[in-house]
């Protein structure tokens, strides 16, 4: 079993971070291969986006079965 891991996020219409504003997506970028691979592509969208409260990402791990 391999995984891959996203990074997934965007800007969200408040910080409960469960729905993003009207217009847009959920952004992903990946596939990954690897976590560390995954954290700095999330470590570079994050810091680009710090000053704005209502943008977030997370790492998600996709596992083939």
């Amino acid at each position: 079993m391999s995984s891959r891991y996203w990074v997934v996020g965007g800007e969200y219409t408040d910080t409960h971070f469960s729905q993003v504003v009207a217009g847009t997506t959920e952004e992903r970028l990946g596939p990954y291969d690897d976590y560390r691979a995954a954290h700095g592509a999330w470590q570079s969208r994050a810091w680009a986006t710090v000053d704005n409260a209502h943008k977030r990402y997370r790492i998600v791990e996709e596992t083939a079965v």
